[in-house]
């Protein structure tokens, strides 16, 4: 049989729509970092404000802490981390890679209920974190305290007994043998579902990119991305492979176009990747001279431009599930070319990588014919935690698809053209992404209707208005008990969602249309939205905006309606309570520059209480106010 080791370097299959990556080079994780820290001890390895650790001080720092988890954590382990950008958590994912356990990325800030769902349902022997922000299980457990630079309160907490067990009992669950990490994605049970990605996947991964980008000693990588997203693992994993010192992103400039290419000069970075909401903003601006950064990759949403013919870094436009090890195709876009207008296409896949578009049953399709993306070759996780999911979506190769037994049905709706070039076209379920990450509508569903105040409740996506999708949440309301407030539903829903889960909007229903099969109309729910939204827009623009007492007021008003799709706002409502993310904050502080030529900072905005108090803010910082 044909390897994909014998494949012409174009590696494609005329007239079908599959394509094969160059072969890929295996590559280690752990041992790489290990032999700079030997080899470069003195070399910054991670830079976080005014703190430097090198490759030798980390490494020590990352013994310390394996230390501490030896003896109570075993090789196959999950050691979930409850941590944002810190030398905290790239000590600990160091440490739980050296001890053989699998790091769980949870973030800081993974919601109360959702975390405790998390550590009932995967039981993980150890959660590194704010013991206040643990589950009970593990609060009240054993703890040991993190020495990390920066990081006061911060626990190693075991929930288990002196065997192993959980508290109820229970065996923790193991990864399979060869688990490098596993990250959480969204399920339609309202529970995540756990990927399990393997050393060699990420080892080739991080050999790629690191080719891709030329990254090595001397150079600055950005540590931005989410932690609980997937693309986090590659950024850490690439600096400290690399001998590069990865440079942590302050939180402003997640949330600011301009403060993110500011520190991009500031800080001296080369080598960034940014999520595809954050990316398309600082596109969209004229980019700043004098940029060190030579390499951008952007993921995690479809990209709806090219950059400018001003951009001087090259900019690939990255395309991969969590279930495919973070990239399998991508489209790189030199800079000063021309690049076309629209959307970029996804590209071609990664070396190592299988890709093809298949019809319903599997079968590769004729190149220019719309179908399912299929993922097969190195670059494929081992699988869910839970052997019936994984069934479910990595399945049987076509027989005649040479170099993997086994593809990943991604769900994505592509094209190939006749070049090879995939264009990314929409989905074929119901997932959807927002700001970058991968929702099931249900598992919003699921975590309203936890709620016993709520009968029933529908989710329905649609697009934003600054692009991207955006969550609109239906529920109807039992009718015991009293009255029931939409804006006390939305916050006992937080606790169970990640921040991109929770709707923009919630609506409280009578009850629902139902469609010929007895199921929910969303589409009919959808349009009787935007019909209502067309009729609050039309009052507002005759009423002056209801309850807006001064010009800038109103005008806040209408910039807001208009990036949060919301004609009810009013000047008491809080912009982050209204639905206001990352995205359109940083669509907002534009906006107002543009509008009054004043220039606002992320967390000056996030800090108001209310849209009146940042009206006011913005008429006192106006040119031309009087000082007081």
């Amino acid at each position: 049989m044909t390897t994909i080791q014998d494949r012409p370097l174009s590696g494609l299959l005329p007239g079908l729509s599959v394509a094969y990556g160059r072969p890929h080079r295996d590559g280690a994780v752990l041992d790489l970092f290990t032999s700079w820290a030997r080899r470069t001890p003195d070399a910054p390895a991670l830079i976080d404000g005014g703190l430097t650790l090198s490759y030798a001080e980390l490494d020590r720092l990352a013994d310390g802490i394996a230390g501490q988890l030896a003896g109570r954590v075993r090789p196959g382990d999950l050691v979930g981390l409850c941590l944002d950008h810190s030398a905290a958590l790239v000590a600990a994912t160091v440490a739980v890679a050296r001890i053989g356990a699998v790091h769980l990325p949870l973030g800081p800030r993974p919601g109360e209920r959702r975390l405790r769902a998390v550590a009932e349902q995967l039981r993980p022997a150890c959660l590194i974190g704010d013991p206040a922000l643990l589950p009970p299980a593990h609060r009240d457990g054993r703890h040991h305290p993190v020495t990390a630079p920066g990081a006061t309160g911060i626990v190693a907490a075991f929930a288990e007994s002196a065997d192993g067990a959980g508290t109820d009992g229970a065996e923790a669950v193991r990864a399979p043998r060869g688990t490098q990490y596993t990250v959480l994605t969204s399920g339609s049970t309202g529970l995540p579902k756990a990927v399990a990605v393997g050393q060699t996947a990420l080892g080739a991964l991080l050999t790629w990119y690191r080719e891709l980008t030329g990254l090595g000693p001397g150079d600055r990588h950005s540590l931005l991305i989410g932690v609980s997203f997937d693309p986090h693992l590659m950024e850490l994993w690439a600096g400290l492979t690399s001998g590069a010192a990865l440079c942590v992103a302050p939180e402003a400039v997640r949330w600011d176009p301009a403060a993110l290419t500011d520190w991009w000069r500031t800080a001296g970075i080369t080598v960034g990747v940014l999520p595809t909401p954050l990316a398309e903003p600082v596109l969209d601006r004229p980019w700043p001279a004098d940029l060190p950064l030579r390499h951008l990759t952007v993921g995690g949403d479809r990209l709806r431009r090219t950059p400018g013919p001003d951009v001087t870094a090259t900019v690939h436009n990255a395309y991969g599930p969590a279930e495919a090890t973070v990239t399998t195709t991508v489209h790189s876009m030199a800079p000063g070319a021309e690049h076309g207008a629209g959307a970029p296409p996804i590209g071609r896949p990664v070396p190592g990588a299988i890709v093809l578009v298949a019809d319903e049953n599997g079968r590769p399709l004729p190149r220019g014919e719309a179908g399912e993306l299929r993922i097969g070759g190195q670059g494929l996780a081992i699988g869910y935690l839970d052997a019936g999911l994984t069934a479910e979506r990595f399945v049987s190769a076509p027989d005649d698809l040479d170099g993997t037994d086994r593809v990943y049905r991604t769900g994505d709706r592509v094209l190939m053209r006749a070049d090879g070039v995939l264009e990314f076209l929409g989905r074929l379920d119901d997932q959807v992404k927002v700001s970058g990450v991968r929702i099931e509508p249900a598992e919003v569903e699921a975590a309203l209707e936890r709620d016993p105040r709520v009968r029933r409740a529908a989710v329905i996506a649609r697009p934003a208005p600054v692009g991207g999708a955006q969550l609109l949440a239906f529920a109807q309301p039992v009718t015991e008990g009293g009255p029931v407030d939409g804006a006390e539903l939305l916050a006992a829903v937080r606790p169970w969602l990640p921040e991109q889960a929770v709707p923009s909007v919630l609506r409280l229903v009578d009850g629902f249309p139902l469609d010929a099969n007895g199921k929910i109309d969303r589409a009919a729910l959808l349009k009787a939205e935007e019909a209502e939204a067309q009729q609050g827009a039309e009052r507002s623009v005759g009423s002056g905006a209801d309850g807006a007492a001064t010009p800038t007021e109103r005008t806040l008003l209408r910039i807001c309606a208009g990036l949060l799709g919301r004609s009810d706002l009013d000047p008491s409502d809080n912009f982050l309570d209204a639905g206001g993310t990352s995205v359109t904050a940083a669509r907002l502080l534009a906006a107002l520059e543009e509008e009054f030529g004043v220039r606002l900072k992320a967390p000056v905005l996030l800090r108001q209480p209310d849209l009146r108090a940042v009206a006011r803010l913005v008429d006192e910082r106006r040119p031309g106010a009087a000082a007081g």
